[in-house]
């Protein structure tokens, strides 16, 4: 008998590594997850999240930050992992505006690290997350192979950097490397900064929103049980190759997400507008047809469905995550 593969996620304390941790362990695997637990936004949330995990016997957490050579060098001569998901980050376009060198350790540096390590223990595979960011001012919808060579924000830059330095790492030493794109994801227990969350907190509370532009713009919105899924589909051998996973459908704009929870709450918005912001996208697309042909995945929860399930999770949780904090300028759609 086969004994279980061993699965390092990284960010396992985060809203989509929390969720691919799930998933893996309730599919037999072994999950090593780690995570710095920084105050980017309310900790509580990771903590509930890390929680929710440590049910699992399966599952080992350890509080170590990918920065960190010699912690993660001590983790990979503990464990022998089958395959590495990386899914910590510093995320945030306009954040990394403020704060540009935390975004190339974190995001560059870190990759970076893991792949050394992995080049020197012979685990083969990595899964690495990245984002629609990099599809600034390509047509729609954003095929894998566009050239992806202008990114507007220091956060994509740093995405980028990654992407490629895995590309170097499988082309020198054949490591085999998945780039999962993802297109704003959302879900219950979700990031504090991401519009959802923000949304539908403030029209419960009865806040104004503050909507950065007019509110046409456009998001190809995830649901993160479909993201977490094609995250662990990706683990399957494919050389190097940079997919997509997304919504795959017409984008949905704001102004129609702040009117869809509107109805789920019951309650009517209060919007005040901000002028739009130079680093965001006005639209976001994904082609995912390349999911589909490689991995079998195409998303299955559509907007309204979770946009309900999330709606759900912040009423069942409302009074501890009322007052889950992030620090002001820094949502992110």
């Amino acid at each position: 008998m086969q004994s279980k593969q061993t699965i390092l996620v990284t960010g396992a304390a985060g809203f989509i590594g929390w969720k691919t941790s799930r998933f893996l362990l309730e599919g037999g695997f072994r999950v090593v997850g780690i995570d710095n637990m920084n105050r980017y936004y309310d900790v509580r949330l990771k903590e509930w999240r890390k929680k929710d995990l440590e049910r699992y016997e399966e599952f080992k957490f350890f509080h170590v930050d990918i920065e960190n050579l010699g912690a993660l060098r001590v983790l990979f001569e503990s464990f022998r992992f089958d395959a590495v998901i990386n899914l910590a980050a510093r995320a945030g376009v306009r954040y990394s505006m403020e704060n540009p060198h935390v975004y190339m350790q974190t995001n560059a540096q870190g990759t970076l690290n893991l792949l050394e390590l992995m080049k020197e223990h012979g685990t083969k595979k990595m899964v690495l997350a990245s984002t629609s960011s990099l599809y600034a001012g390509q047509p729609m919808p954003f095929k894998e192979d566009l050239p992806v060579n202008t990114p507007i924000s220091p956060y994509a830059a740093s995405k980028k950097a990654a992407e490629v330095m895995a590309y170097t790492y499988h082309y020198l030493y054949g490591l085999d490397i998945s780039v999962v794109r993802y297109f704003t994801v959302y879900g219950p227990a979700g990031r504090p900064d991401m519009s959802i969350f923000r949304f539908i907190k403030w029209i419960d509370e009865g806040s104004p929103i503050r909507l950065f532009g007019d509110g046409s713009q456009a998001r190809d919105f995830t649901y993160v049980d479909d993201i977490a899924r094609g995250t662990i589909l990706a683990m399957k051998p494919v050389g190097y190759e940079i997919i997509n996973l997304g919504g795959g459908k017409n984008p949905v704009s704001l102004k129609e997400i702040i009117s869809k929870i509107e109805n789920l709450l019951g309650k009517k918005a209060k919007i005040e507008y901000k002028p739009f912001h130079k680093a965001d996208m006005k639209e976001t697309w994904a082609d995912i047809e390349k999911a589909e042909k490689l991995l079998g995945w195409k998303p299955q929860i559509d907007i309204d469905e979770g946009l309900k399930r999330t709606v759900e999770w912040y009423l069942e949780n409302r009074d501890w995550v009322r007052d889950v904090s992030v620090e002001e300028g820094k949502e992110n759609i």
